[in-house]
């Protein structure tokens, strides 16, 4: 923005030195003349516009002559020494160009333009060029950004001559000279207006003025002059309160912003911590029942291991003598036929009660497998447990690092703030002072002007209502100063809490590490009864084995297997096709049944005959699945 004092000096002592030179190299040059008839048009105009727009006041419509002269003696000063384009439809100069320009420089313009190219009535360049003009009007900000565009020069001369008026010094004594139109407040309807078919004529009449016009034109300078620095400098010091203003609020509502994410953090880190917890003695008391399960089925195993040892010995010392009764039964055969007969019979029946024995030890088998499967799902469900817990503990130490990271920010908050405060401090004593330098000048007037009383009183009160003003806005600032104490004293307190709860934290993680080193030694444990669990497998699959062995061994000696008679046989037991010449008939010589020679050309040595024997497919695979099983 323009001080006062910059106004006053830009808009006479500047604009009279610039005229001498202007008509100085108007000789020489002519569009130094042209500058110069510029210059001069746009100092009329203004100060035409200004002056009316006090007097008939201050709001101003599109139809008011003054400023459509102002806007067609702009139109001319932007257009002077614009660079021709062709193209394929002839020759093209257009004001659109380096206007659009200005929402690269300023971000704040890119309304305006967005706004011109939105509107439907607009066809030509020219047309959105001069609703630029009048929409940077009612913004007020159509001096700054000219001036913006003064400054880039390299950009401007894509668009400019090199002696144009906008890269030359005229440039900068009207863009000084619009600062004053921010006093006028212009409503300006561009939606309605036809931009594109206007005709910009310069009407002279509207500047020719009489010598007592010129007198009075004068005076209203001055007061004009006197009036807009005075509301220059107003305005100036509420954009700085209002600037401040603005970006203490958002600091504030930034911090209220972040306290309120770390408190709803903090909560849900309480209620992990919580669930993290339940589990935990969740998963202790599923350990210590599995535990117990375990024991119990082990003592049972044992207890049913330790049964089948010992019967296994006592069918092992009768099948002992059983077969010296055979030896010497058979040696005596002849003498004791009918006594084989008895024993035979007998022997009948304690083979049945041997096969009951068996299957009740193969039912008890399958069950204690099917235990061990339980067991073993129950293991992988506990390590499947532990995992999850140790994925849950890395979850919530990067929340800890996260809440860390919130906390150094935090105090960094902090610290801007307070050096927010020791700059407002350092404003509110300039103030101060100001006000201490307006009241000795105040007393200085009443002692050097007495006598002009009645002319100062009003100036008096009229510094008396700015002061107020200013008091006004002291007092506004010391009261955003106690808020922002206050505030801070909270985010201290909200700190403190914080640093606690992250000792708190801290002690509930030492608290999960010993759990956890509990729950690595459970696994121990847990595996070293896999270990044993698989070992009493593997014994009770080797003892199931031996069973089946003496089964067959005991079949072999009682000679039990039941040879089923050709006659009875006229299907194959595998195949079921039937027999006949081509397809005879061959008994399995470890199950007794007849199959055809494609389902029993098989060959293995059985207990009872050591040379190989014709056998089935079905008793083949058996015997060859039991050898791999039990190789010794």
């Amino acid at each position: 923005m323009y001080s006062p004092q910059s106004l006053h000096r830009w808009g006479i002592t500047h604009s009279e030195s610039m005229e001498r030179l202007a008509y100085s190299q108007a000789l020489r040059d002519p569009m130094a003349m042209e500058r110069a008839n510029l210059l001069n048009m746009a100092k009329l105009s203004i100060k035409g516009l200004i002056e009316s727009a006090l007097s008939f006041g201050r709001t101003l419509d599109s139809d008011y002559p003054p400023l459509q002269q102002f806007f067609v003696v702009m139109e001319h000063c932007l257009k002077h020494g614009l660079r021709v384009k062709k193209s394929f439809l002839g020759f093209n100069k257009s004001l659109w160009g380096p206007l659009e320009l200005v929402e690269k420089l300023c971000p704040e313009a890119a309304e305006i333009s967005a706004s011109v190219r939105d509107l439907p009535g607009l066809k030509t360049p020219l047309g959105r060029a001069r609703a630029w003009l009048r929409l940077a009007l009612m913004q007020k900000r159509l001096a700054d950004y000219l001036r913006l565009l003064i400054t880039r020069k390299d950009l401007l001369s894509d668009f400019y001559e090199n002696s144009a008026l906008m890269l030359e010094e005229e440039g900068a004594v009207i863009v000084g000279l619009l600062v004053g139109l921010n006093v006028i407040d212009a409503n300006l309807c561009v939606k309605g207006e036809d931009l594109d078919s206007q005709v910009g004529v310069i009407d002279f009449s509207m500047y020719l003025k009489n010598d007592i016009d010129d007198y009075r034109s004068e005076e209203r300078n001055s007061q004009i002059a006197s009036i807009l620095d005075q509301k220059n400098y107003v305005e100036e010091l509420n954009r700085q309160l209002n600037s401040t203003v603005h970006g203490l609020q958002g600091r504030v509502d930034s911090l209220e912003k972040s306290n309120s994410k770390l408190i709803e953090e903090l909560a849900i880190a309480k209620n992990n911590i919580i669930k993290l917890q339940e589990e935990n003695q969740q998963l202790r008391s599923e350990n210590t029942l599995i535990l117990l399960k375990t024991q119990q089925h082990l003592e049972l195993t044992q207890g049913d291991v330790s049964v089948e040892r010992d019967t296994y010995k006592q069918s092992r010392q009768g099948l002992d003598e059983m077969y010296n009764e055979v030896r010497r039964q058979l040696k005596e055969e002849c003498q004791l036929r009918q006594d084989v007969e008895n024993e035979l019979v007998v022997q009948v029946s304690m083979k049945q009660e041997m096969e009951l024995a068996m299957k009740l030890l193969e039912k008890d088998i399958h069950e204690k497998q099917d235990t061990l499967i339980g067991l073993r799902q129950q293991l992988d469900e506990v390590k499947a447990i532990n995992v999850e817990m140790y994925q849950k503990m890395q979850s919530s130490d990067e929340e800890m690092k996260k809440k860390n990271d919130v906390i150094s920010r935090l105090e960094e908050k902090t610290n801007q703030i307070t050096a927010t405060m020791k700059q407002l401090e350092q404003r509110l004593q300039e103030a101060e002072r100001h006000r201490t330098s307006a009241e000795e000048g105040t007393r200085r007037f009443k002692l050097d002007f007495a006598n002009k009383a009645d002319s100062l009183q009003r100036q008096i009160e009229h510094r008396e209502k700015q002061l107020q003003q200013l008091e006004t806005d002291l007092k506004i600032e010391r009261e955003w100063r106690q808020t922002l104490q206050n505030d801070l004293h909270r985010e201290r307190d909200s700190v403190a809490q914080l640093s606690t709860e992250a000792l708190q934290i801290n002690g509930l993680k030492k608290e999960f590490h010993r759990l956890q080193d509990e729950n690595v030694q459970l696994k121990t444990i847990c595996e070293d009864q896999e270990k044993a669990l698989e070992e009493l497998g593997s014994k009770l699959s080797e003892s199931k084995l031996k069973i089946e062995d003496i089964k067959e061994a005991n079949k072999a000696l009682q000679g039990g297997q039941v040879w089923l008679k050709d006659k009875e046989a006229t299907h194959c037991k595998l195949c079921e096709k039937e027999f006949s010449i081509s397809r005879r008939k061959h008994h399995c010589r470890n199950c007794g049944e007849i199959f055809c020679n494609s389902c029993s050309d098989n060959e293995l040595p059985l207990p009872a005959s050591p040379k190989p024997v014709r056998v089935c497919d079905t008793c083949h695979a058996l015997l060859l699945q039991r050898c791999s099983s039990n190789p010794t």
